[in-house]
Order: C-alpha cells, then sequence, then structure tokens
C-alpha cells in the first residue's frame, strides 16, 4: 500500500501488527486514518480475511466511518465482512446467538437507563412496603450502577450503613428481576457475554479462533468489564491494538479507567504527536495545561501550520455580558473572516451554562445581503430525543412486548394507551394479584381473558369494562405477534397504528393543531426508519436492539453539522468534533475545575477536560469568565478558573470585553 502521504510515526503505526501495540495517539493526530490504513494493511499486503478482523469503538459513527474508509481503499464486499461495531453491539450480537446458555430466551429485550431506574423505583417502593412518591434514590442508583459498570457485587461489611445494606439488597434482586421480564441492561451486554465465556470456554474459543486481529479505539474510556472482555478475546492470539489518549480520558465518572491506557503492557509504544487540526499557538496553550497532570504519558503536540491568532480571553462583569460579548465576537468573524455559523462553537462545562447565550443569540442582530436580521441560529447539543417524546415511547413499548411479551415494564406503559376502559384502579388490583401469585403479567392477562378459574376472585373485583379492555390487549397482541413475524415490520406497524387509531389518541389528547402534526410527523418517521431498517428485511428484536444501541440515528445529539446554525454544547459532548471558532465560557473555578473537584483536591480529570475542550478549536479560539454569576438566584463572585494560569501568556490577547 502507498503510505508516503502519512508521517513516520503513522507508517510505524500501520505496519507494527504482530502483538500487543499502544498507539497513542494526541488529538487531532489521523488516528482514525491510522485505523483505517492498518486494517487495509492487514487484508491487502499480509492476506488476513477480513472476517478474522475486530475493530471494537465507543459509537456507531466511528464504526461507520472506519468501514467507508475502508470501502472507499479496498473493496465494499471486503468492508462488510469485517467486524466494525461498538461494545455494545458486538456483545449483542454474542448474546442473541449464545444467551439461551444462561437462561434466557434469544429475543430479549434491552433496557436502556430510565427502563432500570424506573424498575430500581418499583422495587425499592415494595422494599420500602411505601405507597405514593418515595425519596430520591439517585444515590441509590449511582451506587448500583458503579458496581454494575465494575462488574461487581455491592459489599456490605461490618461498617456498611442502612443505605449500603438497601442498595446491596436491590442489586441483588434486580438481576432476578430482569431475568423474570427476560430483559437486559446496557451493563448486562457487557457483563453476561464475559460471563458466557467464563462459564463456557468453548463459546469463548470460537470467538478466539475467529478474531486473530483485534483493534480497540479510544482505549482510555475501557472500564473494567471491557477490559476484560478485550483479554478474553486476545489472550489466544495475543495480537491486542489499542488506540488511545490518556490526556483525553474523561469518563471516570461513569466507569472508565484510564489505568489501562496508562498500565498496558505492550510489545510496541507508537505515539501520534503531530497535529493536523489545531494552529501552533492553540497547541501550545494545550500542551501548557495537560503538562501540570502527573499520571500521563509523556507527548507533546505539534504541528508545521502557520502559527496563527493569539488566543483571545476576556473577563466580563456578568455573565449577561459575557454571553453579548460572545455574540459580537462570532458577528465580527462571520463579517470578517466569512466563517459560517455551523463553523463556530460555544463549549461550556454544563447545561446550566447555556441560558445567557442562548438569550443573547435570538436577541442579536446582524447584517446579510445590505439587510438586517435579528437573531442567530443555534442548535443545542444533547436536547430532546425522538425516542424521548411520548408518542415514540408509546409505540416503542408496543415493539417489545410484541417482541417479548415478558416485558411487564412495558405492559404497564401501553396496556391503557390508547385509553381502553383499565382504570389505574384496575390496574392496581392486576398488578397486586399478579404479585400476590408470582406470575408473569402477561400470563395473568392470558388467563384473566381465557376467565381461567385461577382469577375468578380478579375477575370479581374488576368492572365490565376494564375486562373488556383486557380482553382487548391481549387478543391485539396476538394478533399482531403474528403479523410482525410474516410480515414486512414497517407494513405491520402501518397497520398497528391504525387499528389502535392512534392518530384519534392524539386529537383528543392534544390541543393544538401544529402539536398533533408534529406528533403524527414523528411516527410517520417511526415507520419509515423500520422501513430503511435493514432495507425493510430486519426482524422486529433487531430494530429494537439496534435503534437502542445507537440512538444517534434519532438524537439532536449528532445531528449532521452542516446546518448552518451555531453550536453550544458542553466539554464533554465536543469530544471527538473539531470547529474552525470554538469559545470555551464559564471559566471560573468551581465550574470549570468542578466544585466537587475543588473540594476534593482532585483536578487531573478536569485538566483533561479543559485540554480536550481547547483541542476542538482549529484556527480561533476565545476564553471567557464573568465576575459575577447567578447561582441559586444569587450573584456569587467569582474567581478566574486555575487552569487558565497554567496556560503562557505569549500565546494570550488580553481583551476588553466589549468590542467597542
Amino acid at each position: 500500500m502507498h503510505l508516503t502521504h502519512l508521517n513516520e510515526a503513522q507508517r510505524r503505526a500501520i505496519k507494527t501488527i504482530k502483538g500487543r501495540v499502544l498507539i497513542l495517539a494526541g488529538a487531532g493526530s489521523g488516528k482514525t486514518s491510522v485505523l483505517t490504513y492498518r486494517i487495509a494493511h492487514l487484508v491487502k499486503d499480509h492476506n488476513i480475511s477480513p472476517s478474522n478482523i475486530l475493530g471494537l469503538t465507543f459509537t456507531n459513527k466511528a464504526a461507520e466511518e472506519m468501514r467507508q474508509r475502508v470501502a472507499n481503499m479496498l473493496d465494499p464486499s471486503i468492508a462488510k465482512q469485517l467486524t466494525l461495531c461498538t461494545f455494545h453491539s458486538f456483545c449483542m450480537q454474542i448474546l442473541r446467538q449464545e444467551i439461551y446458555r444462561l437462561g434466557y430466551t434469544t429475543n430479549f429485550t434491552l433496557y436502556d437507563e430510565k427502563d432500570i431506574k424506573r424498575l430500581l423505583s418499583q422495587m425499592a417502593r415494595l422494599t420500602l412496603e411505601h405507597e405514593g412518591e418515595i425519596p430520591s434514590l439517585e444515590s441509590t442508583f449511582a451506587k448500583i450502577s458503579q458496581a454494575r459498570m465494575q462488574g461487581t457485587a455491592l459489599e456490605s461489611g461490618s461498617n456498611a450503613t442502612w443505605h449500603d445494606q438497601f442498595a446491596k439488597q436491590l442489586h441483588e434482586r434486580l438481576d432476578g428481576c430482569l431475568r423474570a421480564y427476560n430483559a437486559v441492561d446496557f451493563d448486562g451486554l457487557l457483563t453476561l457475554t464475559v460471563q458466557l465465556f467464563e462459564e463456557f470456554p468453548e463459546v469463548l474459543r470460537t470467538y478466539q479462533e475467529r478474531f486473530l486481529y483485534i483493534m480497540i479505539d479510544e482505549y482510555q474510556d475501557t472500564n473494567p468489564i471491557q477490559y476484560r472482555l478485550a483479554s478474553l478475546l486476545s489472550k489466544r492470539h495475543n495480537n491486542l491494538c489499542v488506540v488511545g489518549d490518556d490526556d483525553q480520558s474523561i469518563y471516570g465518572w461513569r466507569g472508565a479507567a484510564i489505568e489501562h491506557i496508562l498500565h498496558f503492557e505492550a510489545d510496541a509504544i507508537i505515539k501520534l504527536e503531530q497535529n493536523y487540526r489545531s494552529t501552533p499557538t492553540i497547541l501550545k496553550a494545550a500542551n501548557a495545561v495537560i503538562c501540570n497532570n502527573r499520571t500521563r504519558h509523556d507527548k507533546q503536540l505539534w504541528s508545521t501550520a502557520p502559527e496563527g491568532d493569539l488566543i483571545e480571553l476576556f473577563h466580563a462583569p456578568s455573565e449577561t455580558d459575557e454571553a453579548l460579548s460572545i455574540v459580537q465576537r462570532m458577528i465580527r468573524l462571520k463579517e470578517e473572516r466569512k466563517i459560517p455559523w455551523r463553523d463556530m462553537a460555544v463549549l461550556y462545562r454544563s447545561n446550566q451554562l447555556s441560558k445567557p447565550i442562548e438569550m443573547a443569540l435570538l436577541q442579536a442582530t446582524w447584517r446579510q445581503e445590505n439587510q438586517w436580521i435579528r437573531g442567530i441560529p443555534y442548535q443545542i447539543f444533547g436536547g430532546t430525543e425522538l425516542f424521548e417524546r411520548s408518542e415514540i415511547k408509546d409505540l416503542t413499548a408496543y415493539l417489545k412486548v410484541l417482541s417479548n411479551p415478558l416485558d411487564e415494564e412495558s405492559i404497564l406503559r401501553i396496556i391503557n394507551v390508547p385509553r381502553r376502559g383499565i382504570s389505574d384502579q384496575a390496574l392496581d388490583k392486576i398488578t397486586q394479584h399478579n404479585r400476590s401469585k408470582k406470575l408473569p403479567l402477561w400470563k395473568l392477562l392470558q388467563d384473566l381473558t381465557a376467565r381461567d378459574p385461577t382469577t375468578t376472585t380478579l375477575v370479581k373485583e374488576l368492572s365490565e369494562k376494564a375486562l373488556k379492555g383486557a380482553d382487548l390487549f391481549v387478543h391485539l397482541i396476538l394478533k399482531y405477534q403474528k403479523a410482525f413475524t410474516s410480515d414486512p415490520i414497517h407494513k405491520a406497524l402501518e397497520r398497528f397504528v391504525e387499528e389502535i387509531n392512534y392518530r384519534k389518541a392524539i386529537e383528543e389528547e392534544v390541543k393544538s393543531d401544529t402539536m398533533r402534526s408534529f406528533k403524527w410527523e414523528n411516527i410517520e418517521g417511526y415507520i419509515a426508519a423500520l422501513k430503511q431498517f435493514k432495507e425493510g428485511q430486519g426482524t422486529l428484536a433487531d430494530f429494537l436492539s439496534s435503534t437502542l444501541l445507537d440512538q444517534t440515528t434519532w438524537s439532536n445529539q449528532h445531528r449532521e453539522l452542516s446546518e448552518n446554525k451555531v453550536n453550544l454544547m458542553t466539554f464533554h459532548s465536543a469530544k471527538g468534533l473539531e470547529f474552525t471558532a470554538c469559545f470555551l465560557m464559564g471559566l471560573e473555578d468551581h465550574i470549570m475545575p468542578h466544585e466537587k473537584s475543588v473540594k476534593e483536591g482532585s483536578f487531573e480529570e478536569e485538566r483533561r477536560l479543559m485540554y480536550v475542550a481547547i483541542t476542538r478549536a482549529k484556527r480561533y479560539l476565545c476564553l471567557s469568565m464573568a465576575r459575577q454569576r447567578k447561582q441559586m438566584g444569587r450573584e456569587k463572585e467569582c474567581s478566574p478558573s486555575r487552569f487558565l494560569f497554567e496556560i503562557p501568556k505569549e500565546v494570550l490577547n488580553l481583551t476588553s470585553c466589549k468590542l467597542g
């Protein structure tokens, strides 16, 4: 293969294929190109079958980008044979084939974080024997979630508090509950696959023999379960290449362990330090900040590009002045440098900081072709996802029940949607009977419809209206279970939506014509997505898994940046993106670094987050802070972020808040 256009470190990374290889890829250093060329090199120059190559990523977007590049380099048929996917998608593929060994059926339902929280809340209510609203369980959720990400059990030793024991009890019950519902959550996809490999060595051997070469992208973001999975898969051939940057490890709060990349036992370590994104001035600022971290691999980003502009830095009297000043600078960049809105981004530590900049953008006045325009278009990354809209959640719940009737969470959501006469009181009686008999809810509903003698007491307690509604629900599910297996799933859903008269239900529930149209458009979009899924040939279970695993299909957070709008997002959301002009706002102590880090005296992950934010900028970077900012309804005096003092003065241009 022709690699002469790549730099020396990149060529070495591509050609080093044997053993354990650590590629430390700095921000903007061409990591995706290296991974793609490495795959092509294995196939073309070493005659490795594409089916023997496994590439694991953290986003479907990254996997598809690599697949497309390989297709362009070699051939689309070769790219299709590669296994390039996320950890979760990979585990889903395995479990769809092998999970029966662990006591589940292969049509299991995938639960997301919100499903798990609802389930834990119900379990907590029963455990506490509490009716109505229960106290906040956020700390309990966090404790359980951390244990599941780590793949460990919660301990309750002699010094355990009541809360420790309570969380342990819920954690232990959760797995049994999920098994009863034939459901798996996102963490479970990983832990069950590891369990499968450890309990059934013959299954592990099958995958070890298949994947001779394994590559893992963003290795700094792996959690202990992903680390174990990689270790098991690579143990036989030991050809494991991990790519990442410890300086961009910013997800410790969700289980990522930076130690995995810091202490990786490598036969070869290759550093990609030449940056192709930012100006040397911006890189000097980034390097100066990150070098203050002690736990890191030593590396320095550099570039052959021209030095570029100094980094603007200003201190505003208030958060309102800060936002107005940022908008002034945006207008100047558009007018003087012709930078389109889509190539500008405002980054902040938390979403709570976005309101002032939103107001400033809405109120801004700017000139275009001798015409004054009010308002600058913008989009917020991480807004409400399509899958969070009630009408889509209803249809998804129906599809989950059609695929897996043991999914009680979904049954409870849609048993009376649209209204079919099953009141909350009637549903409460049904679920009480369900718990007392310890039957799956779906089995109870079927027995109730058949007027089985075991349901005589319940039949007497329910009204005729409720009984008729339950009968309608059961017959509906049974009818469409057949339809979804015999017909294309989008056609079946079209008929299903028509049969339950969901459009009429929307008209009765929603007053606004505009909102009615919006909801119906969402439903039509959902049906269209089913039609597009695997060209209309995919199964219902596969579609449900795919949409939950890849919510980028539906989410505002990953809208195409081709929309000509200013981008607003958190530092975390910006990782992996780049913009011609970046504005980092709210750079004050207790915001950046975060107040929790200030209290704990642990700044390294926050400093890495600052480094990530700085390296999103290609040509222009502006840093700002406010002397006063509202907090809990009160004006609070603010101090500049300590990270600002780590940036060399020679790369900064201290400017006035206002541009004159």
